[in-house]
């Protein structure tokens, strides 16, 4: 008995990723679901720190804010102290690609007369929404108010984005 030394790169080429690949059988069909079934869960919570990014960096403060991902849908859960702020967080995380609902579960502290939401279209600008929504071109500077930190310049908004329309003060 003895420990016998072989050149590693002679020989058979039968231990190739390529070779390996092919061989299935029970015990390797189960440990390649119970792969795939993790690397989707480290990939759903890699998603969720995204997300929480989004909320975390727009500013808002989300009290015990707690986020759940189920394909295309995300559920925020949390305390806010303001309708605006509510739905500046709905509007973070539906504005993002590969988010097609909001399932919004956030408590307000103070209640305010919630704002409409508009998705903007192509050839739109602020001014033009605010012409439809409000009657009035100028006006776009409370739409353009409304929704910072998400917009930075009353320019720069593109087809598909959501944007909060407050409602005039009366």
């Amino acid at each position: 008995m003895g420990l016998f030394d072989f050149l590693k790169s002679a020989g058979s080429k039968v231990l190739t990723k390529k070779n390996a690949s092919t061989v299935k059988n029970k015990e390797i069909t189960k440990l390649e679901k119970e792969l795939a079934a993790k690397q989707e869960e480290l990939l759903k919570k890699q998603k969720l720190v995204l997300l929480k990014g989004m909320v975390d960096s727009s500013g808002i403060k989300v009290k015990g804010l707690e986020l759940d991902l189920n394909k295309d849908k995300v559920t925020v859960y949390g305390q806010v102290k303001t309708q605006s702020d509510k739905e500046k967080v709905i509007l973070a995380l539906g504005n993002v690609g590969g988010i097609a609902k909001v399932d919004d579960r956030i408590s307000v502290k103070k209640e305010e007369p919630a704002a409409t939401f508009y998705t903007v279209k192509r050839g739109d600008s602020l001014s033009k929404i605010a012409k439809k929504m409000y009657g009035d071109a100028k006006l776009y500077k409370k739409i353009f108010e409304a929704n910072k930190p998400m917009l930075k310049d009353p320019n720069l908004i593109y087809p598909g984005q959501s944007l909060r329309i407050p409602p005039l003060a009366k």
